[in-house]
């Protein structure tokens, strides 16, 4: 049996699995996040301790014989966030988490340098990074800074607690903007850019790798029999593509999560910094991938519906109604859906979401497709700034909680001119990547090369070419939106 434990900025999300990778429990514990200012965004590891063990609890209780036969656990987490631990292994501060936006200044003073610093992080310097926020916490929180010992990604926290050990992996490790992404490996120069040293950073190894064992009292607390190991495991993003089987250059995948996201797997290094893409490595050995991320994507939705008191189902039927009946579309309201700001292709905290060319007959039902077009128009900015380095991919599946509206769907084929396939996913799907990656750790399995195989897609969606030059066309404008938007955005933040 193997656990996957997947660390989520809302939940953490746990499976049990059995040799054929069958889920055969689950469990799920939510967390809460602190933002006590404009772009903060921070969470107490404790949180994710107490729900860890609450789903422990939860698998123990629905399968306990299976569950005493665990033999690894895979751990997959949202990525960058900054967790300082002291020499005493305690927590020093609440961790700042992906979205934080508080550290745009710091991004700046990273970068001047006497070298390159993108040729070696292989990306722009974002404030959603791990490095600013550390530079951040050196200017504004000293006191902090000297006392720590190791700086962990949320995941390795996570593992740090269960075993004891510092481990981290490429995946993850690479959204730090420490790490040489080319020669997988902490790079010096990139460090002392924070005025950190290797000594401040756990041990590296592939997701698929042995990293640690978990702590006597753990595996007394919950009778498992073996010696249970945890692997390196994987960033959320690179766990949901093994979960999907997604490995090669000619695969990827969209989802339309909390947070936009375009993955793409290459077979050696390429990098795309001038518009904010993210070249990071994928969680098996000598496989990198591409990714444009825009921080708000299905989240729009949700905020939409908030304040139209409409639920996320009659939004979508709303938009999908104005979309096919309303005459004059090429006039209707426009949608900016940066509500935290942006990372691909702008790399801009400062931008927030916007409507632009309301009037006085604009309706519910305009505002809620606006919202859907918008998000759609940013997922092919992203698409678009991928392609000028690597289009090598074929197939693309969707995913994410915005996959389940084929409307939505569509409205992506058109824009992409590509064919987009929905797979039977479940809400589980980074927890079985890292499964997967548990599952190497087995002495006693064997054709190892069969354990991450493609799902197999539901349906298929095509362009719809008697709506493609319309899109384009409001595309293009919704771009120009920004371009203008964009001037005086930090004059609104206070």
């Amino acid at each position: 049996m193997y656990i996957g434990i997947d660390l989520g900025t809302s939940s953490v999300k746990m499976i049990l699995v059995d040799f054929n990778q069958n889920i055969i429990a689950h469990a799920n514990a939510k967390l809460s996040v602190q933002s006590p200012k404009d772009g903060y965004n921070e969470q107490d590891p404790k949180e994710w301790e107490n729900a860890t063990l609450d789903c422990l609890d939860s698998l123990q209780l629905q399968k306990p014989k299976e569950f005493s036969e665990t033999i690894s656990i895979g751990i997959s987490g949202h990525m960058h966030g900054a967790t300082l631990v002291n020499k005493n292994g305690e927590v020093i501060r609440p961790c700042i988490l992906w979205n934080d936006t508080r550290s745009y200044q710091e991004c700046i003073e990273f970068e001047k340098q006497d070298f390159d610093v993108r040729s070696i992080s292989g990306n722009i310097t974002m404030p959603g990074f791990t490095a600013p926020k550390i530079n951040w916490i050196k200017n504004y929180e000293n006191e902090n800074f000297e006392k720590i010992f190791k700086i962990l990604l949320p995941k390795d926290y996570l593992r740090f607690y269960l075993t004891g050990e510092y481990f981290s992996e490429m995946s993850d490790a690479s959204g730090t903007l420490w790490l040489d992404i080319k020669n997988r490996k902490w790079s010096e120069r990139l460090l002392a850019c924070s005025f950190l040293e290797e000594k401040h950073m756990p041990k590296l190894v592939e997701g698929n790798e042995d990293g640690g064992i978990l702590k006597s009292k753990f595996k007394e607390k919950y009778k498992f029999k073996n010696d249970v190991i945890i692997v390196g495991g994987a960033g959320d993003n690179a766990a949901s593509a093994v979960g999907m089987g997604i490995t090669n250059e000619n695969q990827s995948f969209i989802s339309l999560g909390t947070s936009g996201v375009f993955f793409t797997p290459t077979e050696n290094f390429l990098s795309n910094t001038g518009d904010a893409v993210h070249s990071f490595c994928h969680c098996l050995p000598n496989k990198w991938h591409l990714m444009s991320v825009m921080l708000s994507a299905s989240n729009c939705l949700d905020w939409v519906c908030s304040i139209t008191n409409t639920s996320i189902s009659e939004a979508l039927i709303n938009a999908e109604k104005y979309f096919l009946e309303t005459e004059d579309l090429l006039n209707s309201s426009f949608f900016l859906p940066y509500l935290s700001g942006e990372r691909t292709p702008h790399n801009d905290p400062h931008i927030r979401g916007s409507f632009h060319s309301m009037k006085t007959t604009t309706s519910t039902s305009n505002l809620q497709y606006a919202v859907i077009e918008g998000v759609s128009f940013g997922i092919l900015d992203g698409v678009n700034s991928i392609n000028k380095v690597n289009n090598n991919y074929e197939k693309i599946f969707m995913v994410g909680g915005g996959s389940k509206s084929k409307f939505w769907i569509e409205i992506l084929a058109t824009l992409l001119n590509r064919k987009l396939s929905v797979c039977n996913q479940s809400e589980f799907g980074a927890a079985l990547g890292v499964a997967r990656l548990a599952m190497n750790a087995d002495k006693n399995l064997k054709n190892k090369e069969n354990i991450i195989t493609e799902i197999k897609p539901k349906e298929t969606f095509n362009p719809r070419e008697d709506k493609a030059d319309y899109l384009l066309k409001r595309y293009n404008i919704w771009k120009d939106l920004y371009s203008s938007n964009c001037k005086i955005a930090p004059r609104l933040i206070s």
